[in-house]
């Protein structure tokens, strides 16, 4: 086992990543990610396979100015029955500009005779002949043992042999691949510690798949026995269950152990913001419950814990959460007490003493509206707006008249069966009527255009305003058609902010209406508004 302690990173996002369901990144996608990645202090970034697709020919004839992490390519060892010289893939991997190339080859017996139709000798001579080659033409060669631990519990020697084949060529990393994520901790760690007394640690690396949600930890297991490079993607992403998140990776080996990694102080509290970023590309709604980055990685909603964590947070939170760029969330719901409200209001800004006449009012009125269905611990802004109207009041930034809102399904003029909604808003600003028609993808949708054709001329700033999620939930299913419903609306803007806002009625435009209102005001309470005239 290798006594050193630094561990290197490998980003696969760019490949491992775009094999996710839905996911299909562009080539000026695949350059932001690397940049970023570049910036938090990744070792390795994998680009892509070339010569596979468009996109990734594109990308690696013109490779990204990395200043710090390894450019890298993907590809297969070469093809049973053709040389190193004569085959097409290999090639296509050895030309591209990439300062390392990681190949993947069989290192499972039965995959060897079934998928490949080859000899176990000849398989070993094309990862052996390929990785040479890869040294040969000045790259950086990495043997990616596909299905290595599946290889290893059928015939150890085997599998140990196809790593000896690499290591003797001169690859610089053997990395042990988890392919199909069926792999438990304890039985990773046994492995790669044997793998270890034959084959140094500093030249082992991880892949773990996330199919037994044990990605993360199958990657710490490996690296305490012995393997010094680990592989991963941004949030965990990768097809079927994804891959090792790199996230929770890099902030657990920088926290929680003596490891060192390429990531400093500084680059660590950018790590929620690198999280975010890619959500932000996908046009994703974050995960609120990862690890160290989601907004409920350290929220608290019970009392008795929020009068403790203000205390000494250690007793309910593991690190500070601004090490990895995130901050704590004292939650407000109708199981929150008065220690729950004080906090919260501290932390957006609002400095009111302990024994303010109104706080108990507060604490009661959030916690009769609740009872009614309105939840606040997932709506914060409307908390917000809560709290200030009742304590100092806000300012009237608009009031809505009425509105109707219509859907028509027909056929068009090309004879397709379609759905058209269309709001009608008549909104007061100020001392301005305003009756604007606003058309959607559906009513909600519409009414939101509405109210922005007449909103924007006076508040000219909600124009980088957009709704990122919409959900509904009907609470009193019982009652049939006349169910009350709660929607629940996050909405974001250009300076990366995010709000989440509450609406509930027995009719679900109602509903959505409250939500939409408050979204907007507290963009405009946000940015000190003040109220048109």
């Amino acid at each position: 086992m290798t006594s050193s302690k630094r561990v290197y990173l490998f980003d696969t996002t760019l490949r491992d990543g775009a094999q996710t369901q839905g996911v299909d990144f562009s080539v000026a996608d695949k350059r932001h990610i690397a940049g970023e990645l570049d910036a938090l202090g990744v070792d390795y970034i994998e680009g892509g396979w070339p010569g596979a697709n468009p996109t990734d020919d594109a990308f690696f004839a013109d490779p990204p100015a990395l200043r710090r992490a390894v450019f890298t390519a993907f590809g297969m060892t070469r093809r049973p029955g053709r040389s190193v010289q004569n085959d097409p893939g290999l090639a296509a991997i050895l030309a591209t500009k990439a300062k390392a190339v990681c190949m993947v080859g069989k290192a499972w017996d039965f995959h060897v005779k079934v998928a490949l139709g080859a000899s176990l000798k000849e398989n070993l001579a094309m990862i052996g002949e390929s990785v040479a080659q890869a040294k040969k033409r000045g790259a950086e060669p990495m043997y990616d043992a596909e299905h290595f631990f599946d290889g290893y519990k059928a015939n150890p020697q085997y599998a140990l042999d196809c790593l000896k084949a690499a290591y003797e060529a001169g690859a610089r990393w053997l990395v042990l691949c988890d392919t199909n994520g069926g792999t438990l901790p304890a039985e990773i760690h046994r492995i790669v510690s044997e793998v270890a007394k034959v084959l140094p640690g500093d030249r082992l690396g991880i892949h773990a798949h996330n199919d037994t949600e044990n990605a993360v930890a199958n990657s710490l297991a490996a690296v305490d026995a012995g393997a010094r490079q680990i592989q991963g993607t941004i949030n965990g992403l990768g097809e079927r269950c994804g891959n090792a998140n790199l996230i929770s990776l890099i902030a657990s080996l920088k926290l929680k152990t003596e490891f060192e990694i390429g990531v400093s102080d500084k680059q660590l509290a950018q790590l929620k913001h690198v999280s975010r970023m890619l959500d932000e590309l996908l046009n994703k709604s974050p995960n609120r419950h990862q690890p160290y980055v989601g907004d409920s990685a350290f929220a608290h909603k019970g009392g008795l814990h929020v009068s403790a964590v203000t205390k000494d947070p250690r007793t309910y939170e593991h690190i500070d959460p601004a090490k990895v760029g995130n901050r704590r969330a004292i939650v407000v719901s109708d199981q929150a007490g008065r220690s729950n409200v004080l906090e919260r209001l501290r932390e957006i800004g609002i400095d009111v003493a302990p024994d303010h006449p109104k706080i108990a009012r507060l604490v009661e009125d959030v916690k009769a509206r609740e009872h009614d269905g309105y939840a606040y611990d997932g709506a914060e802004a409307s908390f917000e707006l809560l709290a200030r109207q009742l304590l100092h009041g806000i300012p009237d930034y608009f009031e809505m008249e009425s509105f109707r809102v219509d859907v028509e399904r027909r056929f068009n003029a090309r004879g397709t069966l379609v759905t058209v909604s269309q709001a009608v808003a008549k909104m007061r600003v100020g001392n301005r009527l305003f009756h604007e028609v606003g058309e959607g993808n559906g009513p909600v949708d519409a009414l939101a255009h509405a109210m922005n054709k007449a909103l924007l001329r006076p508040y000219p700033t909600l124009e980088n305003m957009r709704l990122t999620d919409y959900k509904v939930r009907i609470l009193t299913p019982q009652a049939g058609t006349a169910a009350i419903t709660r929607v629940m609306i996050e909405s974001a803007d250009d300076s990366g902010a995010r709000w989440s806002t509450v609406g509930i009625s027995p009719n679900i435009i109602d509903a959505s209406y409250q939500a939409l209102k408050d979204a907007i005001y507290y963009k405009l309470l946000r940015e000190k508004t003040r109220a048109a005239a």
